[in-house]
C-alpha cells in the first residue's frame, strides 16, 4: 500500500529543492545595468502575509528607491527548509515561532536582528452557499460533515495551531479522517472559496482578504499559543544593510498601519 504522508513529504521535499534552484536562477537572470543601480533582497514570508508583504515592498521601495525587493511567499516550514538548504534568501517573516527557533538554533538567522512584528488569530470559515450548520467546532464531528481543509502542520503553521486547538477541545481523533490538508493557508480559503469542502481553519487576515459574498465567518477559535508573527535578516544575506532597513520600515509607525488595515494586531517592540 502507498504510503500517502511518504509521499507527501518526498513530493514536498522535491518542492523545496525546485524553489531553491529558482529562486538562485532568478537572481542569475537579473540585467546588468540594474544590479550596477539597485541593491537586490529576497524577502521570503509566509503566504497569509501576501497582501500586507505587496504592500510593504511597494511602499518601502518608493522611501529606498536604490533597493528592489523579490518577494517570496510559501509556507513557513517550506521557507525555513529553502533557508537550510541554502537559497540566497536575505529576510524572512515567519507565521510561526517554531520555525525561526530552529533557524535561530542553527544559527541560520542573525539572532540581533530578530522581532515580533505582528499577531493574528485563527477562525474557521465555511463556504456561503454550503448546506451544513457549522457554528462551532463540535459541529465538525456531525456525520453531514465529511471534509474540513486545514494547513498541513508540518509546514503551515496555521495546520499547527488548528490541530492544537482540535486537540485541546478533544476532537482531533473524531475528525481526523475528515482532513484534507494543503500546503498553505492560502490553499485552505481557495477550498472553502470553491466550496470543495465543508469548513476550513485560516487566519483572520486571510478571511478578511478573502471575497466575503463566497464565504463566512463562523467562529473565532482559541489556541493555546498565541499567533505572533517574527522577522529576522538571514545569516548568509550579503545585504545586510538593506535587510535591516527593510525590517526597520516592517517595524515602523507606516509598517505598522498596514498591518492593521490588513486585520493584523501590531506588537509594540522596536
Amino acid at each position: 500500500m502507498i504510503d500517502m504522508r511518504d509521499l507527501m513529504e518526498k513530493n514536498h521535499l522535491i518542492m523545496v529543492i525546485a524553489a531553491v534552484v529558482l529562486i538562485a536562477a532568478a537572481m542569475l537572470v537579473i540585467p546588468s545595468s540594474q544590479t550596477e543601480t539597485n541593491t537586490e533582497i529576497t524577502v521570503s514570508a509566509g503566504a497569509g502575509m501576501t497582501e500586507s508583504f505587496t504592500e510593504i515592498e511597494q511602499e518601502f521601495e518608493a522611501q529606498h528607491p536604490d533597493v528592489d525587493v523579490n518577494l517570496n511567499f510559501a509556507g513557513s516550514g517550506s521557507l525555513r527548509m529553502q533557508i537550510e538548504a541554502g537559497a540566497p534568501i536575505d529576510v524572512f517573516a515567519s507565521a510561526s515561532q517554531k520555525h525561526m527557533d530552529i533557524l535561530e538554533s542553527e544559527q541560520l538567522i542573525d539572532a540581533d536582528t530578530r522581532h515580533d512584528f505582528a499577531e493574528n488569530s485563527l477562525v474557521m470559515i465555511v463556504p456561503r452557499s454550503g448546506g451544513n450548520k457549522i457554528m462551532s467546532l463540535e459541529d465538525l464531528t456531525d456525520g453531514s460533515v465529511t471534509k474540513i481543509a486545514i494547513g498541513d502542520p508540518e509546514v503551515a503553521p496555521v495546520g499547527r495551531y488548528a490541530k492544537g486547538a482540535l486537540e485541546e477541545a478533544s476532537l482531533w481523533d473524531d475528525v481526523s479522517e475528515k482532513l484534507i490538508y494543503a500546503e498553505t493557508v492560502k490553499q485552505v480559503l481557495v477550498y472553502v472559496e470553491n466550496g470543495d469542502v465543508d469548513a476550513g481553519f485560516v487566519y483572520m487576515t486571510d478571511a478578511m482578504s478573502s471575497d466575503m459574498d463566497e464565504i463566512d465567518v463562523v467562529a473565532q477559535i482559541p489556541v493555546t499559543t498565541s499567533i505572533i508573527f517574527p522577522i529576522a535578516i538571514v545569516s548568509s544575506s550579503a545585504e545586510k544593510q538593506a535587510s535591516r532597513e527593510f525590517i526597520d520600515y516592517v517595524l515602523s509607525d507606516e509598517g505598522k498601519d498596514i498591518f492593521v488595515k490588513y486585520g493584523y494586531t501590531v506588537t509594540d517592540e522596536n
